[in-house]
């Protein structure tokens, strides 16, 4: 580890090189609130932490083994970036003495080679455009990317292959929907079957939401007159509030879109009681849209056990490639729908005064698509189903709970979420005193570790739970237990590096900054 003089050094070079590289405003330390934490873990999981070691005794850590601790080590070999290795200044080196520490999946996943080759293969012997060519070539990238789509489908569960729609990932598969039903401004489309937005219709979210998830609704109430609704973030809990879901949920509500799991709290949203509130008590035809970013992942999703109308997940947190993903939606919606983009691909006919539209998911799909990134999610998923959803959920949970057990048991550390014993993604947001996330953040990469500091595209949030920013690490099949153990351990050293500092000081001055400040990008 650096000593003081050294650390203080380097994080004043990667401030300095940030600064000059990207010219951002004068920097500014954001608030970490002095207001009580709204969610703090305090009580270990099941089973409960052993008792505090007495003076001699090695922690219960320690000696501590997951259930399946072979199956990180049997992919790690597949994830070559996993090798990398630093020097004592952070800087990536063959030769380097630390290795790298990957705890950024809810970020974006790292890949295997089975996709890295998959992409390599096609370019080098199927390149093509799909769909509009007779020779061979034109056919074999057809048949590929054709088949990715069936990859998909079954990976979920879709009644049938017209029902996935490619896009570039989660964001434009939330904002095709907002977009399609909203582009008349909240006026009648000509085709009376079009579904659409009108003055009046409620769209319920939840305040625990992705930007990307409330963004395109806001813009969506402004278009068209509708109005916006959100669930506060439960206070206690940070899970769902179904009482306040039920309150909001009326017979003007013509839309819903949630997250299926927070990628700040880690909490799974009860879908199932979701569903039923919404088909008893909103409007006749409403819709449910389920932002699936941080489960589909993760965990089993079967969008027919669901019950949902739309699912939006990325590619490239589920070891795809980046640049893809996908929209579900029941067949009959999505053929309701007016497509958001014109061109080629998505027509039936086109005459000089007007066109008819292909049937979907073709007319959601205008122009070259994302051929390459397509048949790479296609080896994705393939990569997935051969280690199996089941194994990879299972064993998450249990290094997740071994996560949270060591983040309880460091001083100082806060943990957003829901308290122990509640189903939990594996991910843990948190914050540590008055350090910022964005300081953690740098001295941990110095260490080769690699977590997420910011407000992780969830401001909303993060001012409900009195908090401008945290730091969270989140974890996929390929992390092991000692990832676990170094990442707690630089932790450590990290916040006693600024305990020596002066820690008091330092939280007078964090806490008279403002939410707006700049946050170092890194």
């Amino acid at each position: 580890m650096p000593n003081a003089q050294q650390r203080v050094l380097t994080i004043a070079a990667l401030h300095l090189g940030l600064a000059a590289a990207f010219s951002p405003p004068p920097a500014r330390r954001a608030a970490i609130s002095s207001r009580p934490p709204a969610l703090a873990v305090a009580s270990s999981s099941t089973p409960p932490a052993a008792p505090p070691a007495e003076e001699g005794d090695a922690p219960w850590w320690r000696d501590f083994q997951l259930n399946d601790a072979a199956l990180a080590p049997s992919v790690l070999a597949d994830f070559p970036i996993l090798a990398t290795r630093f020097d004592d200044d952070g800087q990536i080196s063959p030769g380097g003495t630390k290795r790298l520490v990957y705890l950024d999946s809810a970020a974006t996943s790292q890949k295997p080679t089975a996709v890295t080759d998959a992409l390599t293969r096609y370019y080098e012997r199927a390149n093509s455009n799909v769909h509009r060519g007779a020779h061979a070539l034109s056919r074999e990238a057809t048949e590929q990317y054709e088949a990715a789509r069936d990859k998909v489908a079954s990976f979920i569960n879709a009644r049938s292959r017209n029902e996935i729609v490619f896009t570039s990932g989660a964001t434009e598969a939330i904002n095709l929907v907002a977009t399609s039903l909203s582009h008349t401004c909240g006026n009648a489309p000509a085709n009376a079957r079009e579904l659409y937005f009108r003055e009046g219709d409620e769209i319920v979210i939840t305040e625990s939401e992705h930007h990307s998830n409330i963004v395109p609704w806001q813009m969506v109430a402004e278009r068209t007159g509708a109005v916006l609704k959100y669930v506060p973030a439960c206070g206690k809990t940070g899970g769902f509030n179904l009482d306040a879901f039920r309150e909001l949920v009326g017979p003007n509500t013509k839309f819903v879109s949630v997250q299926h799991v927070s990628n700040v709290l880690g909490n799974i949203n009860p879908v199932k009681e979701i569903v039923e509130i919404v088909r008893s008590d909103a409007a006749p035809g409403a819709k449910i849209m389920l932002d699936a970013c941080q489960s589909v992942p993760h965990m089993p999703v079967d969008v027919q056990s669901l019950g949902v109308d739309f699912l939006a997940a990325s590619g490239h947190k589920m070891c795809g490639p980046t640049g893809i993903g996908f929209l579900w939606g029941k067949e009959s919606v999505l053929n309701a729908m007016a497509p958001c983009k014109g061109g080629g691909e998505m027509i039936d006919e086109v005459y000089m005064t007007h066109a008819t539209y292909a049937p979907a998911p073709a007319r959601f799909e205008a122009g070259t698509p994302a051929i390459a990134q397509a048949i790479g999610l296609g080896a994705a998923v393939d990569y997935l189903e051969a280690i199996g959803m089941d194994r990879i959920h299972a064993y998450e949970v249990e290094l997740a709970d071994y996560l949270r057990r060591r983040l309880e048991g460091v001083d100082g550390v806060t943990i957003l979420g829901p308290p122990v014993g509640t189903d939990r993604a594996a991910l843990c947001a948190f914050v540590a005193g008055a350090v910022h996330p964005s300081d953690l953040g740098t001295f941990l990469d110095v260490e080769g570790v690699a977590i997420r500091a910011g407000h992780h595209c969830c401001q909303p949030l993060h001012r409900a739970l009195g908090f401008s920013h945290s730091a969270r690490a989140s974890l996929y099949f390929y992390n092991t237990k000692e990832d676990v153990d170094a990442f707690v351990a630089a932790l450590e050293d990290t916040l006693k590096f600024f305990g020596s500092l002066g820690g008091e000081a330092e939280g007078e001055e964090a806490a008279s900054g403002d939410d707006d400040a700049f946050v170092p990008l890194f």
